[in-house]
């Protein structure tokens, strides 16, 4: 089973990882069956479509995004969500430079290295 060894997560002592231009994610807590990322995104940043077989919800912590999902646009602000079912097309556009909090069913064992 893979877990996060620590049970208390302080987000200072996570380091970001960049993951695209104008975008960076920090792995917050993890185990087998369930993983959430913090993401930031400046004005610009691009999350590109894309799919996988991993359940996700995503909650906007701040900023302005523009979200696709199964080829459906919509603008999305701090305090909203999404939910993206497992394989279905996604991807974001930063409106507004924001931060997600993505949560995955099961984990993404591509994130941890």
């Amino acid at each position: 089973m893979q877990i996060n060894e620590n049970v208390f997560i302080e987000n200072d002592n996570l380091e970001w990882e960049v993951v695209g231009t104008g975008v960076k994610r920090k792995i917050m807590a993890y185990d087998d069956s369930l993983m959430v990322v913090k993401v930031q995104f400046e004005t610009g940043g691009i999350g590109i479509v894309h799919q996988h077989y991993h359940s996700q919800i995503t909650h906007i912590e701040s900023g302005v995004f523009e979200v696709e999902i199964n080829g459906n646009k919509k603008v999305l602000k701090a305090n909203d969500a999404f939910q993206i079912p497992t394989n279905i097309l996604h991807g974001v556009v930063c409106l507004q430079s924001g931060v997600l909090i993505d949560v995955f069913s099961p984990m993404r064992e591509e994130f941890i290295k």
